[in-house]
């Protein structure tokens, strides 16, 4: 593609490529994503383009990879189009069927539909699929028709017109208006206004300003930034050049976790494509505003993600936060005035000047606007990202889009907001997820993971997890947050082990809010979440750890016994020859001897008759 002079040459090119694009009587459009790769996606692809050169279908047929469309349990996805036919959990061997009868004959090949969990019934198309259709899918909904190494999909899909609109009839501060009035708050975690954020940066003094995308995405379970920047990096991209526009900057970073290499690999791409085009760069469009970007890879560590710690990073120091007396927007990378946002709201931005600020404000409650993605994982039949209206239920989110349980279980709990947040009970579904909702429960709305755990799950062990996880990743600068979540550790680890106090707990809770209070940054701030909100909804089972030593989901391996059922057992002898410890002994009835047994549950897990049970 020629390089891009004005905006007309921009205009004259996305009319040819829709033009290019609707001259292709078929398309087949395969997710290629993380969990698509990760689900044999690639193998797909090449017997797809094997199988359409050998029928002489390669002019007639157009193969857009994308990036992950969302259902991320049942890829890889394949939708046929103008068929309007998805299929789901597609293998190589299924593409000269796919092939012969839908793409030649248009028929569709039903085994490959998915089938609701709930009603049992086939689902020809997104339209008919539950996890799809209660879905508001403004972001992560784009990712179906754009191939994310083509930045003429993304041209020709609108891209990059709302950064014309701002070059050629908006001030800076119009847009800062906009977002303004838009209501779109960070969505990183704090809910930090955003157009307060950019207009205290654009007021700031300083010589150079940077803006910064913050894809530091380390929460357990989480994945909502990566699949925006696998699937439509130059979203992103043209959210941070409206926003570079507004406060004055000419560079830009976008800080992506080493962990990540399909997205920092498209969203190198992106920023190439962009420049060679022409977006990126000097006089962007034969204006007067500049701008470039860069791609700046993270070692891993969890406390990158806080702001301070990131641009210390992004330097090339020790990445450690520091005390927000002077706030980034003003001194932040190098010293200047910085502007951060994370993946999903950079986004958003050029949506909202796109379509307008009062179509965002129109979505969500009074004080949270727009929509929000979720990682959706855990203990539930529907697993991926979904994108809801700010103030959809728990309820609505675990239960109609997530297909509930997966395995009969009863669903006990939904954590939010990664390992710093909460743990709230099935009697607090009919909650609203928004910001101010979440914080009032115990809980955050964090960047948006929710972990659903159903009756297996031991909370005082869930509380332990996640705070073994903060206990890792925290920096230690600051006394509250190294030395309080050691101690809080130990509490939990006394009581897992059946050590515990009922005093204890008092001294947990107590414990806990010191470390909120004292702590430097939102890493120890937040650490307490998981232990306090266990302690508020769950105290029940931390008693019965105390006081009958005893696990209620019997998980804490301390407190788990084995028992052998007499009128089950066969007198097979598998779990006698199956016990690594020899603590199972055949004497006329099988018995577990529990001085010698290690609770591992291989003797469980081999009897045929199920005959061992876990009390």
């Amino acid at each position: 593609m020629p390089r891009l002079r004005d905006f007309n040459d921009l205009a004259s090119l996305r009319d040819e490529l829709v033009r290019q694009r609707a001259a292709w009587p078929i398309r087949v459009t395969l997710s290629s994503g993380t969990c698509g790769q990760a689900s044999g996606s690639l193998g797909v692809l090449d017997a797809l383009k094997t199988e359409l050169r050998q029928q002489g279908l390669d002019e007639r047929v157009q193969v857009r990879v994308t990036g992950c469309q969302g259902f991320c349990q049942q890829e890889p996805l394949l939708i046929i189009e103008p068929l309007d036919v998805l299929y789901c959990r597609v293998k190589p061997e299924d593409v000269p069927e796919i092939v012969s009868e839908s793409v030649i004959g248009g028929k569709t090949v039903d085994r490959l539909l998915f089938v609701d969990p709930l009603s049992g019934e086939a689902a020809r198309n997104e339209s008919d699929l539950a996890f799809f259709a209660k879905q508001d899918r403004v972001l992560i909904g784009r990712n179906r028709s754009i191939d994310p190494c083509d930045i003429g999909d993304y041209i020709a899909s609108g891209g990059y017109s709302s950064l014309v609109k701002v070059l050629t009839s908006m001030s800076p501060q119009e847009v800062i208006d906009q977002v303004e009035a838009s209501g779109l708050r960070g969505r990183g975690g704090g809910g930090y206004p955003t157009a307060r954020k950019w207009r205290q940066c654009a007021n700031a003094p300083g010589q150079d300003r940077y803006v910064i995308c913050n894809a530091d995405e380390g929460d357990p379970g989480a994945y909502m930034d990566r699949g925006l920047l696998e699937g439509n990096p130059h979203s992103i991209l043209e959210g941070m050049m409206i926003g570079a526009y507004a406060i004055g900057s000419r560079q830009g970073y976008v800080y992506v976790r080493n962990e990540y290499p399909l997205a920092v690999a498209h969203t190198r791409r992106a920023i190439d494509q962009a420049r060679e085009l022409g977006l990126l760069g000097e006089r962007i469009l034969g204006t007067g505003f500049s701008f470039d970007a860069k791609v700046a890879r993270g070692g891993g560590a969890f406390v990158c993600g806080e702001s301070t710690a990131l641009m210390a990073s992004l330097e090339g120091q020790v990445g450690e936060p520091r005390a927000k007396d002077v706030h980034t927007v003003e001194c932040g990378y190098l010293d200047q005035p910085s502007n951060l946002n994370n993946v999903e709201t950079w986004a958003n931005v050029p949506r909202i000047i796109e379509k307008g600020p009062d179509w965002f404000a129109a979505k969500g409650t009074t004080r949270s606007k727009g929509t929000k993605i979720f990682a959706l994982t855990g203990h539930v039949k529907n697993t991926g990202l979904v994108e809801v209206e700010m103030g959809t239920t728990l309820q609505r989110i675990v239960f109609d889009i997530g297909g509930g349980p997966q395995n009969g279980n009863q669903i006990k709990a939904v954590q939010t907001g990664g390992p710093s947040g909460g743990c709230l009970p099935v009697s607090r579904f009919n909650l609203p997820v928004d910001f101010e909702a979440l914080a009032e429960a115990g809980s955050m709305m964090g960047s948006g993971g929710m972990v659903v755990m159903d009756e297996s799950a031991c909370m005082v062990d869930v509380a332990r997890y996640f705070l073994k996880f903060l206990q890792d990743e925290s920096c230690g600068k600051c006394v509250p947050c190294r030395l309080g979540i050691d101690r809080m550790l130990e509490i939990l680890t006394d009581v897992a082990e059946g050590r515990g106090r009922l005093d204890q707990l008092d001294l947990l809770d107590e414990l806990a809010w010191t470390v909120s209070v004292g702590s430097l940054c939102a890493l120890g701030k937040t650490a307490p979440n998981p232990v306090l909100s266990t302690l508020r909804y769950f105290r029940d089972e931390y008693e019965a750890h105390i006081n009958e030593k005893r696990c209620p989901a019997g998980v804490c391996r301390a407190l788990v016994r084995y028992r052998i059922d007499p009128d089950l057992c066969a007198q097979c002898g598998e779990c006698v020859e199956a016990c690594p410890h020899g603590a199972i002994s055949q004497n006329g009835e099988m018995t577990i001897d529990e001085t010698r047994c290690q609770k591992c549950g291989i003797c469980q897990e081999t009897c045929p008759t199920d005959a061992i049970s876990r009390i």
